[in-house]
């Protein structure tokens, strides 16, 4: 009974941590929308069409459809901004949730991975029902959604998401210390995936010197290799799936070394004397 006493109370850790986990994510949800989960699906919703249909004007008046991949072009602009704004979901929801020193933080039952954790989650979940449910307005509105490998795309939209988290996992490593440094770097980020993250052009036809300074990004990578499984007649190659899959998993391993370092360092005095 010794032996099986400490394997039970792990198990039920594990519970209480996901039914935590749970109502943190739901109660992300709700603060998104002020309170209605439905209007924050439709917020999510609102803010990809609208970049969709700016730029599909601007791809129809300028003529340069047929500069991008042959297929759908509402797919195509699609599938640049729904990671766009995932990826940078990531990045704020990490750095603009609670904090070490916040006050929610003071409760026994939370901690910081837990709130790190909900945040990100929750814009999460919102993108993909965003993402399902335009999809199935494109069904209705066309008969038919030419996506030629519908299982490839699960993983860019992952990791797009997850790198988003790495970096702004990073970002807060040093925002107790350097919050107003990390505010402006984590901005400039923001407004440089604008470009450097692909998604108003293909890969493939960038040429070799330019892709030095699109390649450092998780997001572009994640961006091409979802068209490449979104569209039959594009094959990437010059990105790789296995660049932000490694940014990822070693700084998951990152991540978590950063947040036991400062959940044991940082104190409530931390950020009121630098900020």
């Amino acid at each position: 009974m010794t032996a099986t006493a400490p394997k039970r109370s792990l198990i039920l850790g594990a519970f209480a941590f996901i039914e935590l986990l749970f109502y943190c994510v739901v109660r992300e949800v709700r603060n998104e929308s002020g309170g209605h989960p439905i209007l924050g699906i439709l917020a999510a919703i609102a803010r990809i069409l609208m970049m969709v249909f700016v730029f599909y004007l601007a791809f129809a008046i300028a003529g340069f459809r047929s500069a991008v991949i042959r297929g759908d072009i509402v797919l195509y602009l699609l599938s640049g901004f729904l990671l766009f704004f995932l990826h940078n979901a990531g990045v704020s929801k990490v750095l603009g949730g609670n904090s070490f020193t916040g006050n929610l933080q003071q409760h026994a039952p939370m901690k910081p991975i837990l709130a790190i954790a909900a945040a990100t989650l929750g814009a999460l979940y919102l993108h993909i029902l965003a993402f399902l449910i335009i999809l199935g307005v494109l069904f209705l509105a066309q008969g038919q959604v030419g996506i030629h490998d519908p299982a490839g795309l699960l993983l860019p939209f992952f990791l797009a998401w997850a790198s988003g988290v790495v970096i702004g996992l990073v970002l807060m490593s040093l925002k107790p210390f350097v919050p107003k440094l990390v505010q402006m770097v984590s901005t400039f980020y923001q407004r440089a995936n604008m470009v450097t993250s692909g998604k108003f052009f293909v890969a493939n036809q960038l040429p070799a010197s330019w892709l030095p300074f699109f390649a450092w990004n998780p997001l572009f990578h994640c961006i091409d290799q979802m068209r490449g499984a979104m569209f039959v007649n594009y094959f990437p190659n010059t990105t790789t799936i296995m660049y932000p899959l490694y940014l990822v998993a070693g700084g998951i391993v990152l991540g978590m070394m950063i947040e036991f370092w400062l959940r044991n360092t940082v104190g409530r005095s931390t950020g009121k004397a630098r900020g």
